[in-house]
């Protein structure tokens, strides 16, 4: 997993850039929109709407456009975009397993961008279930801890709100729980006084591949270029960076 742990902290290092948040900001409104048409504008009746609202207010988004969106989604507004959920899978440099969830309303304009992506970067689309049995679905939970905070009291308090695995590394705590139960482990950490930096559903790999330097920027690159399309949500490798590749990535 560590090649998710240290890629995904990278991503939230360069979403915190000015640059990047307005495109953030754009992707989480659409999945908010989403969850709202699909589940309801009620949080508490519809769990994947609080998650989205949750990893809105992580990011800071204020609260009027959290609510804006979900009011253009569930209310009569005939100009909103009604977005299908597309996931897509392929390879990248190495043989790196790919999985790509994009929110669209347009799945040819979007089919094509992420094909180009693909190819331009040394990679290619997959049919659907090629790499997707590589991959499980999980809540994961990054704990922060206060200086001088015991990590593994932190780890037993996890488990004993319901988590199924930790991991301990380079001072961070990831917590790991079966999709059900992330909304009950994070709110079991936050009644026992721990502070929560994000909790998300993303898709882990069961295995990852090595990769040497050159390949893992190519692969490095690739991730970006796909982030980077106004459609796609989220994308997931089954890669482990070299960790002086991600520390170089890191402070560009």
């Amino acid at each position: 997993m560590g090649g998710h742990s240290h890629w995904s902290q990278i991503k939230r290092q360069k979403w915190a850039n000015d640059a990047k948040r307005g495109q953030l900001f754009s992707k989480l409104v659409r999945e908010i929109a989403v969850a709202a048409r699909e589940g309801g504008p009620d949080p508490d009746l519809n769990p994947r709407l609080r998650l989205a609202i949750e990893r809105a207010r992580e990011q800071n988004m204020p609260m009027d456009t959290i609510e804006r969106a979900i009011k253009r989604a569930t209310g009569a507004d005939e100009e909103a975009s009604q977005y299908q959920e597309v996931r897509f899978e392929g390879y990248g440099p190495g043989g790196v397993a790919i999985m790509i969830d994009a929110l669209t309303d347009n799945r040819n304009r979007t089919v094509s961008e992420v094909r180009q992506v693909l190819t331009r970067n040394g990679g290619s689309l997959g049919e659907a279930g090629c790499v997707s049995w590589q991959f499980e679905s999980r809540g994961v939970i990054v704990v922060e801890t206060d200086e001088g905070q015991d990590a593994d009291e932190v780890a037993l308090a996890a488990i004993d709100a319901g988590a199924e695995d930790v991991k301990i590394e380079d001072g961070r705590i990831e917590v790991y729980t079966a999709p059900a139960d992330l909304a009950q482990v994070r709110a079991g950490l936050e009644e026992r006084g721990l502070k929560v930096a994000s909790a998300e559903l993303t898709m882990l790999p069961k295995a990852s591949v090595p990769l040497d330097e050159k390949t893992a920027v190519q692969v490095l690159r690739l991730l970006d270029a796909l982030e980077d399309l106004e459609d796609v949500q989220r994308v997931y490798s089954n890669a482990e960076f070299p960790d002086s590749v991600l520390l170089e990535y890191a402070s560009r």
